[in-house]
């Protein structure tokens, strides 16, 4: 059986090649790829070659072994259904559909220990979100906001708006979110967030006047570091930051006077951990449970704006700066 593999060749170049695909192992399962998701934020630094050659593609994922070296596969949202079994695994798995953390192909072969087996009431669709809700459940989990809290998100890519679509459902005072795209923002309002342009001078200057003692929690995730000193300038005394981006592109920050004074707490958060704090109460499994949950009430399949065959990757990952969710659909 062969398969198609979408490589990263070179900075802003992307290929289709054709592979030979191995019959599945021994606790193995072979998925003909329903659909995967593009990850806009991450997978454009990917895409730019703004990633150091010698970065891991991720440390975590077995299907992600090796560097951002040339060439190389990448993604890591692909729903497909089992088309074949190897030794050890039950024949009742063929014809599931599985959620594998794989890069874009159109058939491939995975452990199915590593796979997640989708809701039979979720769309493939809307199943491609996982990653996205499970990483907005941990901005969320590391925010802790609290009742009554002033709370901003910065970015309303889609991370950025499954976390605001979370937060809208804590009785916070206000719920802002920072977006320079206007319909961005316009979903953002939908959701019930004040929505500010942080890059037009008069919209962030009257939301900063009705702010006086400022906003003590805000989430980072517009990947552009100038978001992340907004976010800074933005937050109150003894405020907190919990910072989800990956900065391709690193700028200076102003950490004077008033960022020590108002004792300001900057918070790295990333997915592939759970905060100590809640570690003995809150395992992968339980998170993925909830990721699942809010699935269901979000449908974030609604945000998908393109729709693309493997075939036109190079377009895919060119139309990523005005584009809100792609996917490759086989």
């Amino acid at each position: 059986m062969n398969t198609r593999v979408l490589l990263h060749t070179a900075p802003g170049k992307v290929e289709v090649v054709e592979r030979t695909l191995p019959p599945p192992g021994a606790g193995q399962v072979v998925l003909r790829s329903l659909c995967s998701a593009i990850s806009p934020g991450t997978e454009s630094l990917v895409f730019s070659g703004r990633l150091s050659e010698d970065l891991p593609l991720d440390e975590t994922l077995a299907s992600l072994s090796g560097s951002f070296r040339h060439p190389f596969p990448y993604g890591y949202s692909l729903v497909g259904e089992v088309i074949e079994t190897g030794p050890g695994v039950e024949p009742a798995w063929r014809g599931r559909r599985l959620f594998a953390f794989h890069p874009h192909q159109s058939q491939v072969v995975v452990p199915v220990e590593e796979c997640l087996a989708v809701p039979e009431d979720l769309t493939p669709e809307d199943a491609m979100f996982l990653p996205n809700m499970e990483s907005a459940l941990n901005f969320v989990q590391d925010a802790a906001p609290l009742a009554g809290e002033r709370a901003a998100v910065f970015g309303l890519g889609i991370v950025g708006l499954l976390t605001t679509a979370m937060l809208k459902r804590f009785p916070l005072d206000r719920l802002m979110a920072m977006e320079p795209v206007a319909a961005r923002r316009a979903e953002g309002a939908r959701l019930g967030a004040e929505t500010v342009d942080p890059l037009d001078p008069g919209d962030w200057n009257a939301c900063k006047r009705s702010l006086e003692e400022g906003i003590d929690v805000a989430i980072e995730l517009s990947g552009n570091m100038q978001g992340l000193q907004q976010a800074i300038d933005l937050t109150g005394f003894a405020g907190r930051v919990v910072i989800g981006s990956w900065y391709g592109q690193p700028l200076p920050l102003t950490l004077g006077g008033r960022f020590h004074r108002s004792r300001i707490r900057l918070l790295a958060s990333q997915v592939s951990t759970l905060d100590p704090a809640i570690g003995g109460r809150w395992s992968k499994a339980r998170r993925y449970r909830l990721a699942w949950e809010m699935l269901r009430e979000i449908q974030p399949a609604r945000w998908i704006t393109r729709r693309f065959p493997l075939e036109e990757a190079q377009q895919a990952f060119e139309s990523l700066k005005d584009t809100l969710q792609p996917v490759f659909f086989y």
